[in-house]
């Protein structure tokens, strides 16, 4: 179990550390691919680890992942497709041994192990979810993400997982697609965004002490604003009640999401009940360069 980080109140990321536009603006344009996650984490405090989804990685890598990052820097990995959208959480322990033993390297940074369902997991599936909880470690720290209609609805299904997820000190993940669906489809990444990304009911809920919210943003950044005001009364609250929330910024191709995540972690600033440590970009160098040409 990782140790608390009593000095970050909220643990500020994004969807990626690697990402070729922000050569420039986060990582300097001296820096090297194989550099970038060490450069990312020298501004955020976690990310959200997408590629375990995919395919487990090497013992190598993740030895590496390990070496690049600070102490206190977290990691959430999702659990591999194979668990949770192949096997949809039955039959899958020796998935979910060797997925876990290699990634041992890590463990001590990884603030939650991400449990993302697919819309097909729905409340008949449920007690899936709870012998699953009930056979990882005790005190493993995770997030269950659902995207089924019937648990945002207000009903005793939805009713039925808060209370499962509270027994069992699971986190909700919460998805805010509100902004990206609020975009015109003027381009292939929100076109694309609109595709993929679930457009479901915000339930602002905290069912454990690390709350994750994936904020899904509009390409205009003065556009989230509006949206992102929610969370300025929500986030607040949890952390007067002790909690430690988990942000994660997106935005449809991904190219401003750390400008857009500063600016939404600084409004969080002004209206916190706790001191908030600065978050602040590399400046930009392209200007510099084009100076000296």
């Amino acid at each position: 179990m990782p140790s608390p980080t009593p000095h970050r109140p909220v643990l500020l990321g994004l969807a990626m550390w690697s990402h070729n536009h922000w050569q420039q603006s986060l990582y300097g344009s001296g820096c090297k691919s194989g550099d970038r996650l060490a450069k990312y984490a020298e501004v955020f405090h976690t990310v959200e680890g997408n590629t375990t989804f995919y395919a487990t990685p090497s013992l190598g890598t993740v030895k590496k992942w390990h070496d690049a990052t600070p102490d206190d820097f977290r990691f959430t990995f999702k659990f591999p497709q194979a668990i949770t959208h192949q096997q949809q959480l039955a039959h899958c322990d020796q998935l979910v041994a060797d997925f876990l033993s290699v990634m041992a390297p890590l463990v001590d940074k990884v603030g939650l192990w991400t449990i993302q369902l697919p819309a097909q997991f729905g409340p008949d599936h449920l007690g899936a979810l709870e012998q699953f909880l009930n056979r990882l470690p005790r005190h493993f720290p995770v997030g269950v993400e659902v995207r089924h209609p019937a648990f945002f609805q207000k009903g005793e299904a939805e009713k039925q997982l808060n209370r499962l997820l509270l027994d069992h000190q699971a986190n909700r993940i919460i998805m805010d697609s509100r902004p990206v669906f609020a975009a015109a489809p003027t381009t292939e990444a929100i076109i694309d965004a609109h595709q993929k990304k679930p457009q479901v009911p915000v339930h602002a809920i905290a069912t454990a002490d690390h709350p994750m919210i994936r904020f899904i943003g509009h390409p205009e950044e003065a556009d989230n604003d509006p949206f992102f005001a929610n969370w300025l009364a929500r986030l607040p609250q949890w952390l007067a009640d002790g909690k430690q929330p988990y942000l994660y910024i997106h935005t449809p191709d991904n190219n401003r999401a750390p400008e857009l995540a500063v600016r939404l972690y600084q409004q969080l600033q002004k209206s916190s009940p706790v001191a908030l440590p600065d978050v602040c970009l590399p400046p930009d160098d392209s200007a510099a360069q084009f100076s000296l040409l």
